[in-house]
C-alpha cells in the first residue's frame, strides 16, 4: 500500500495553495522551479531533523513540498516536456508540483504571432503586446493521476486573487506527469 492511499482528498490542492503562497513571497521575476511531494508523516518518521527544517513538525499538512531548486537553465514549453521526462522520483515521493511564469496572450493575439521568424522575435512580440497577461502558474500532481493547479496574475498580485482548480493548467499537469512514468529501456 502507497502513502497515496492514505492522503487526505484534499491534500494535493493544500500543497499547491502553499507552494504558490511560497513562490510568490519572493517576488516575480523567477526562474521555474520543482517541488517534490512528501508524505508529511512519513517525513517525520523518516527524517524528524530534515522535517523539522522544512517546517513540517508537525503532520496539519499532509503533503511536505520539498524544494528540488531550479530547472536546468533556459527551460520554456519547447523544451519543458523533454527536461521533466528525465526526472525519475524514488518511491517514497507521492507527487510533484511546478512553479513557473508565463507571458499568456488572448487567442485572438497568437494567431498573429506565427509570422515571428525567430524565438527572440517571438518573445519580443509577446512581451510588448499590450493585451499580455504575466502568470505563475503551479501545477500538482499525485502519482494516482490526481492533478490541481493555481494561477496568479502580476496585475492582481493579492494572494485573495489566485485561482485555483483541478482543470486549471491541464497541460502542463499532464507534462508534469511524465515524471512519474517508467523510464524507457534503460536498464538499472
Amino acid at each position: 500500500m502507497h502513502a497515496i492511499d492514505n492522503l487526505p482528498a484534499d491534500a494535493l490542492s493544500r500543497a499547491v495553495v502553499e507552494i504558490e503562497k511560497h513562490v510568490s513571497s519572493a517576488g516575480w521575476d523567477q526562474p521555474a522551479q520543482l517541488f517534490a511531494l512528501v508524505p508529511t508523516k512519513e517525513l517525520l518518521a523518516a527524517e524528524p531533523q530534515l522535517a523539522a527544517e522544512l517546517g513540517a513538525d508537525d503532520a496539519a499538512q499532509p503533503l511536505t513540498p520539498v524544494a528540488q531548486g531550479e530547472l536546468p537553465g533556459g527551460v520554456d514549453d519547447s523544451n519543458l516536456a523533454e527536461v521533466l521526462g528525465q526526472i525519475e522520483w524514488p518511491e517514497g515521493v507521492s507527487g510533484c508540483a511546478l512553479a513557473l511564469e508565463r507571458v499568456v496572450l488572448p487567442a485572438s493575439v497568437e494567431s498573429g504571432l506565427s509570422d515571428a521568424e525567430s524565438d527572440a522575435e517571438l518573445a519580443r512580440m509577446a512581451g510588448s503586446d499590450p493585451r499580455r497577461h504575466e502568470v505563475r502558474m503551479v501545477a500538482g500532481v499525485l502519482r494516482d493521476g490526481e492533478q490541481f493547479g493555481a494561477v496568479r496574475l502580476r496585475t492582481h498580485d493579492e494572494d485573495s486573487a489566485v485561482l485555483t482548480g483541478v482543470d486549471l493548467v491541464p497541460t502542463l499537469c499532464q507534462v508534469l506527469s511524465l515524471t512519474f512514468e517508467p523510464s524507457s529501456g534503460e536498464e538499472k
